[in-house]
C-alpha cells in the first residue's frame, strides 16, 4: 500500500518505521524542517517539510497515489482538517485520524473520518484488559459506531472448544478475525480447531456482541 502520513512526531516516525518494514511505500508530512531533515536521515523515504493542511503540499506527498492517510500530529484541528481534505478532494480510500482530546472523537466520526484513533482510550482498554476478571472486551468501535472489534478469552467449558471454525454457527455480520494462542497469533482457517484459554479476536457489528459471547463463552 502507499501510505501518507502527516505529522512526523515520534507517534509518525515509529509508525512509518513499521509501516516500511512491512515494505509498504511511505511518505511523511511535518512543519519542523529539521524533524524532517533528521527522518531524510533515518529512513529511505518521501520526506516533506510543510503544513499537512495545505491541498499542494499533500499532493507533493504523493496522495493522489495513496490508498491511506494517516493525519498523527499533536493537534486534533490540524488532523481532522486533514483527513477531509483526504477524503472529499483527494478521495483516498481509508482517512486515519489521531484524536488527542478523547471529547473530539464524536467530531471525528461525525465529520466522516474512518478511523478516529484515540490514544487515551485505546491504553485505558489495554489497562483494563490487563486488570479485568472479563472474558469479553470490547477492544475498539469504528465506522461510525456500526463495527466493533472484541476479544473474548474462552473458559474450559465454552461449548465451541474442540471444534473447527467452519462448524460453528457464528452470528449474522460477525467474523473470526484472529485467535492468539499463548505467544502464537494464528489466522484462522475452516479446519481450524478452538481449545480453551484461546483469546478470540473478532468483527462484527454493534449490538451482536452479547451473541458472540454466549457462543463462545456459554453466557451472557
Amino acid at each position: 500500500m502507499h501510505i501518507v502520513i502527516i505529522g512526523a512526531g515520534k507517534v509518525g516516525y515509529f509508525l512509518a518505521k513499521r509501516l516500511i518494514a512491512s515494505k509498504h511505500t511511505v511518505s511523511v508530512v511535518d512543519k519542523d524542517k529539521l524533524i524532517c531533515e533528521e527522518i531524510a536521515k533515518q529512513l529511505e523515504i518521501l520526506v516533506i517539510n510543510g503544513d499537512g493542511c495545505d491541498p499542494r503540499i499533500l499532493e507533493e506527498a504523493g496522495i493522489k497515489r495513496a490508498d491511506v492517510v494517516a493525519a498523527v500530529t499533536g493537534d486534533d484541528e490540524d488532523n481532522l482538517i486533514i483527513c477531509q481534505l483526504s477524503k472529499e478532494i483527494f478521495s483516498v480510500r481509508r482517512a486515519v485520524g489521531r484524536v488527542n482530546n478523547p471529547d473530539n472523537e464524536y467530531t471525528f466520526t461525525e465529520l466522516g473520518v474512518d478511523v478516529p484513533i484515540d490514544s487515551t482510550k485505546i491504553i485505558a482498554k489495554i489497562i483494563e484488559e490487563e486488570v479485568s476478571f472479563s472474558d469479553f472486551v470490547n477492544l475498539m468501535s469504528f465506522k461510525r459506531g456500526k463495527l466493533s472489534i472484541v476479544r473474548v478469552d474462552l473458559p474450559k467449558d465454552s461449548p465451541v472448544i474442540n471444534k473447527q471454525v467452519h462448524d460453528i454457527g457464528w452470528p449474522d455480520n460477525s467474523v473470526l478475525v484472529s485467535i492468539v494462542r499463548g505467544e502464537e497469533v494464528i489466522i484462522p482457517k475452516g479446519n481450524t480447531i478452538l481449545q480453551a484459554a484461546d483469546d478470540i479476536i473478532a468483527l462484527t457489528v454493534i449490538g451482536n456482541e452479547p451473541q458472540l459471547l454466549e457462543l463462545l463463552a456459554g453466557k451472557l
